[in-house]
């Protein structure tokens, strides 16, 4: 799924999903468009390197419901047969058709728009970055990173190249603050629906 909530690990065959929810970020195809279309500024004649990439923002953390991660399962279906159409490459900026479409799929589910539909989906993902998959219980980001970082250095089938780029990606992770769940009941309610989650992300 491009839209949100999508499982882009597997690059490493690294197991698990936990850390593809830590080092990756929910913002759509659009999302992400619209967050390029701030001009960029002319790079001064100055000997200090500029830096690459801005830094992420920071998730707006909510207080979820059980009728906001229904909602969220509910709307992948729909939400995929327009994202999956869109190139890989996101445009400078959104069509605004698809972004009426997406809003439309977003409140039949249960949302105001899109946007909201992505603050839930931000949050859900940020638990779920939290979890072992293995014992479906929430560790915190740091532990599940760690433990992918053992499972990637003992997988033998991963050619060295690959495994030293998984192994400085999760390394750089394991640096980067992690941010405390503000809303503890949100833990309570991904753990119920884990298995569809979990479920959910592999189907891509």
């Amino acid at each position: 799924m491009r839209s949100s909530i999508r499982l882009a690990a597997a690059a490493f065959t690294v197991a698990g999903l936990a850390f593809t929810f830590t080092a990756t970020s929910s913002q759509s195809v659009l999302a992400q468009a619209a967050k390029q279309q701030a001009p960029a500024k002319q790079a001064a004649p100055a000997p200090a390197a500029q830096p690459a990439e801005p830094a992420p923002q920071p998730v707006k953390q909510i207080a979820l419901t059980e009728k906001q991660v229904e909602g969220v399962l509910a709307a992948q279906k729909d939400l995929d047969a327009i994202t999956d159409k869109l190139p890989q490459d996101a445009p400078p900026k959104p069509d605004p058709k698809i972004t009426a479409q997406l809003d439309e799929v977003a409140k039949k589910n249960g949302f105001a728009n899109y946007g909201e539909y992505n603050d839930v989906v931000e949050n859900v993902m940020m638990v779920l970055g939290g979890f072992d998959p293995k014992t479906k219980t929430y560790v915190g980001p740091e532990a599940v990173i760690k433990q992918q970082i053992a499972a990637v250095n003992a997988d033998k089938k991963i050619p060295a190249k690959d495994k030293k780029a998984a192994l400085d990606e999760l390394n750089g992770a394991l640096k980067q603050p992690q941010p405390a769940i503000e809303n503890k009941g949100n833990i309570d309610l991904v753990t119920k629906y884990y298995d569809k989650l979990a479920e959910a992300m592999e189907d891509e």
